[in-house]
C-alpha cells in the first residue's frame, strides 16, 4: 500500500537542528512503514519558506497558490511528523501559524508523532504541557512516545545520541503502526454537492 508521510519542521535557521531531528525522525518511521509492506512518500515541509504566506492567509482568510498545496498535503498525508524549536517555553509562533491554518478537521484521526528542540533538556516538558493539548484539540491521534532533543543530546557522546536514537525508534514504530492499521484519509470535496443558486438568493 502507498503511504504518504507528511513531515513539518519549524526550524529558522539553515542548518537547523529542528530539520536534523525531523529528518532522522522521517527516515525511522519510513523504514517501518516499509518494514510493514508500504511504499512510503515523504513530504517535507519547512514552515519558514511558507512564512510570507501564512501571515497573508491569516490576514486575507484563504491561502496562496503556493501555500494551498503545501496544506493540502497535511489534509492528505497518513501520517505526520510535527516538530518544533523551543520558544520562551512551548512551540513557536511559526509553528502554531502553520497549524492555525489548516482546516479545522484536517487532522482528525490522523496519527502524529509530536517532536521538539531546545537549549537544554530542562524544557522537555514542551511536549506534555504545549504540543500534546494543541494536537489533542484538534482531535489528532498523537503518538505516545514524543522526542526531544537537546545540546546534549547531539554532542554528549555514546549514551546520549544512544538515547535519543532508542527515542527516535521507539517513537517511528509507534506511528508506523498507527499508520498502518488505518485506512488512507478521505476528504469532503466541498464542489462535490454545491447549493444551488436559487436556494443562495433565498438565503437558505
Amino acid at each position: 500500500m502507498n503511504r504518504t508521510l507528511a513531515v513539518v519542521s519549524a526550524g529558522l535557521r539553515l542548518p537547523s537542528s529542528t530539520r536534523m531531528l525531523a529528518d532522522r525522525l522521517a527516515d525511522a518511521t519510513r523504514r517501518e512503514l516499509e518494514q510493514l509492506g508500504a511504499q512510503v512518500d515523504v513530504r517535507i515541509i519547512e514552515v519558514r519558506d511558507h512564512a510570507h504566506d501564512l501571515v497573508n492567509h491569516l490576514l486575507a482568510g484563504y491561502p496562496s497558490p503556493e501555500l494551498g498545496p503545501v496544506l493540502d498535503t497535511v489534509a492528505r498525508a497518513d501520517g505526520l511528523i510535527a516538530v518544533t524549536p523551543t520558544f520562551t517555553a512551548s512551540y513557536s509562533s511559526l509553528f502554531k501559524l502553520f497549524f492555525d491554518s489548516l482546516d479545522d478537521t484536517a487532522l482528525v484521526d490522523k496519527p502524529v508523532l509530536i517532536a521538539a528542540t531546545g537549549g537544554t533538556g530542562r524544557h522537555s516538558l514542551i511536549l506534555e504541557h504545549a504540543l500534546r493539548p494543541m494536537f489533542t484539540y484538534l482531535h489528532a491521534a498523537v503518538v505516545p512516545t514524543g522526542v526531544f532533543a537537546a545540546p546534549e543530546d547531539w554532542g554528549g557522546g555514546d549514551a546520549a545520541e544512544g538515547s535519543l536514537v532508542s527515542r527516535i525508534a521507539r517513537a517511528a514504530r509507534e506511528l508506523a503502526a498507527e499508520v498502518d492499521r488505518r485506512d488512507g484519509p478521505t476528504l469532503d470535496d466541498p464542489y462535490d454537492n454545491p447549493a444551488p443558486f436559487e436556494r443562495l438568493l433565498r438565503g437558505e
